[in-house]
């Protein structure tokens, strides 16, 4: 494993579900705090996570950042197999592989929901939860309901992109200049499906309320309109509006967004350091 003090991309082989990946990662093995494991959204990849490395509120923190199978540079034999069963699976083999037990996580729309699957089997294993507009509802999935629709998702998806460039959404113009480089076409189809699948019938909102650590809905204020945020606040979800936001908050405001996931963060760690 790397030394410690050590930021280290590596290539990391795993074999999930008998499926070969070699999955592109970032670890930093450093600190006694356990670590905070960044897992990105559709469109996107671990970049967009690496300004960690200049948050003084981080200094010292063990991090682990991943390329999900079907994104960025990670490798996959079989991009059909990739479904959110598949993707929190990947991340509980490649934790497993590092040597992580307990450990805070931070998710954004389908890596929160892979995160949301990993939590539910093993809620003991996750210490906090930052949620950035994860799918919890079926109004979370217009995109890809209407990708399904049409014969070829993957081409339905790409095509939307290149028309989205002028969005009113914030953000929206990277995400699509991004799409094409940082999304596998032939997996799109059946994480769509099961993002849909779940969100309809996986009783999402209710496994997300029933974690035991603490958690963080972060969205951005495009998304202030969602009709779960009421039930999430009442039921002792800390809920973070990001100004000037939307669905992208990393894109559009990171310096808010960074703070926040920062101070929640000290937050959790405030009880650890009184034990001690």
């Amino acid at each position: 494993m790397p030394s410690a003090a050590r930021v280290v991309h590596e290539q990391i082989p795993l074999r999930v579900q008998g499926v070969n990946l070699r999955v592109a990662s970032v670890l930093r093995r450093e600190g006694s705090d356990a670590p905070v494991v960044f897992l990105h959204g559709f469109g996107t990849s671990k970049e967009d996570y690496l300004d960690v490395l200049q948050r003084h509120d981080f200094t010292g923190r063990s991090f682990l950042a991943y390329d999900a199978p079907g994104a960025g540079a990670t490798e996959c034999a079989d991009l059909g197999q990739v479904d959110l069963p598949f993707l929190a699976d990947t991340a509980r083999a490649l934790l497993d592989r590092a040597g992580i037990g307990q450990f805070h996580v931070v998710g954004h729309l389908t890596g929160a929901l892979a995160a949301l699957l990993l939590a539910h089997a093993e809620p003991g294993r996750v210490l906090s939860f930052v949620n950035i507009k994860g799918v919890l509802a079926p109004e979370d999935c217009v995109l890809s309901r209407e990708a399904l629709r049409h014969p070829d998702p993957g081409g339905f998806v790409f095509a939307l992109a290149e028309r989205s460039r002028e969005t009113p959404c914030y953000g929206g113009g990277l995400y699509a200049a991004n799409l094409p480089a940082k999304v596998r076409r032939g997996a799109i189809p059946t994480l769509f499906r099961s993002m849909v699948e779940l969100a309809d019938h996986g009783d999402l909102l209710r496994k997300f309320l029933a974690l035991p650590c603490p958690r963080m809905y972060l969205y951005g204020e495009q998304c202030a309109g969602l009709s779960y945020l009421p039930l999430l606040d009442a039921n002792g979800v800390e809920l973070a509006e990001i100004p000037h936001s939307g669905q992208l908050p990393m894109y559009s405001n990171p310096v808010a967004t960074w703070r926040q996931i920062g101070d929640f963060h000290a937050r959790q760690l405030i009880p650890a350091a009184r034990r001690w």
